[in-house]
């Protein structure tokens, strides 16, 4: 048996893993690629050869989604 702190431990590796495996497939099917990354806000320079791309809201929206999925799972 694992003590009690491990056996913590391994559930939220499980709980990480399983959020990093349903992102993965999530991005792989093609989900939020008309939008993700292309909302207001997100800023965009492109001159000549060269562009400058810092998605700020997509960034912003997704830590709040995370920080409500993890909120969840630590009750």
């Amino acid at each position: 048996m694992l003590p009690g702190n491990m056996h913590e431990i391994g559930k939220t590796l499980v709980v990480f893993g399983a959020v990093i495996a349903l992102v993965g497939i999530a991005l792989w099917s093609g989900v939020g690629t008309g939008w993700l990354g292309r909302l207001p806000g997100d800023i965009r320079i492109e001159r000549g050869h060269s562009a400058f791309y810092f998605p700020i809201v997509t960034c912003i929206i997704l830590s709040i989604v995370l920080s409500l999925i993890l909120s969840l799972f630590r009750r």
